[in-house]
Order: structure tokens, then sequence, then C-alpha cells
């Protein structure tokens, strides 16, 4: 689930984590609903939150902590400024995928649900971007990026890099 928005706020208290699960609790098989909203709102599921959750939900912390762990998207650290999903479903791998997951990989320093050490980015495997004829894509943040090559990636990561080169 993608949702466009502001950027998440990486701060979180309790009372913000509880005002997040009561907004939510009353739905339907809740618990996706308010682990998406938390994702959404602080860009990841503090650990804090599973109490929570689990009390709120009359669940026990397993449960929670079972949900979290078996859906890859959710994440249980903050994520870098952008996040960067690489397409391994058929079609793209098809196009030269693996190679392209292996430069990004060695680029940017990571493995997959790892981030950068320079808090740029967070790498996150994704199973099919809905661009299969312009393989192989990525997604970066909310942008999806179709016939991707070392090369393209290398520019598009230089143009998201904030981090300032100190010139002496």
């Amino acid at each position: 689930m993608s949702h466009a928005g502001p950027q998440p706020v990486h701060d979180w208290t309790p009372e913000l984590i509880q005002q997040t699960v009561d907004a939510h609790k009353d739905m339907p098989g809740a618990m996706l609903p308010i682990l998406h909203a938390i994702q959404d709102r602080f860009g990841y599921i503090p650990e804090a939150a599973v109490p929570i959750i689990a009390e709120s939900l009359r669940h026990t912390r397993a449960e929670v902590h079972g949900i979290i762990s078996f859906y890859h998207h959710f994440r249980t650290r903050p994520s870098g400024s952008h996040v960067v999903h690489v397409c391994r479903a058929e079609a793209c791998q098809a196009v030269g995928a693996r190679q392209l997951e292996a430069h990004v990989k060695d680029r940017l320093g990571v493995d997959y649900h790892q981030t950068s050490r320079d808090n740029e980015f967070t790498l996150e495997p994704v199973y099919c971007l809905g661009n299969c004829a312009c393989g192989p894509s990525i997604r970066v943040d909310d942008d999806i990026h179709g016939r991707m090559n070392a090369d393209k990636f290398d520019r598009l990561v230089d143009s998201l890099t904030t981090t300032a080169v100190e010139v002496k």
C-alpha cells in the first residue's frame, strides 16, 4: 500500500501512537490499517507501538510481532531519506533486473531491508511495480523509473543525495 503525502516524521510518543491506533481500531480487520497508519505517520513501526496495538486490539504482543515480521513492507527501524524498491518479478528479471539489483546493492553498500551508512537510502525488494513493459523497474519513494540500468541508477542516486560534499 503506497500513500502519497507528507514525509513521515520519525519523532513519536506513546500518545501519538495511541492516537493513531484509536483512529483505526474500530475498522474491520483493524490490524493492517493500524500498522500502515503508524508507518505512514512515523516512517516505521517503533517497538513501543507493539504493546499499545496489542492492548487496544486485545491481541498478544507475539501476534502483533508476527504480523509485522510477516509483511516485508513494514519497517521496525527508521528508513533513509529515500526508499528504493527494486522489482524482482520475472518480467524485470528477464531484462536484466538481477544485474541491476547487484549494482544497486553495491552502489548503496547495503542489502535488502538495510539503510545506507549516510541514512540516505533504504533498499527494499518489491515483486511487481506494474511497469513490466519497461523493465527493469525501480521505485524511489513514490516515483517509478523504467528501463533502469547501472548508469541511470548512478545518476539518479547522485541527483537525490542530500549530503553536501565539502570543498576546501
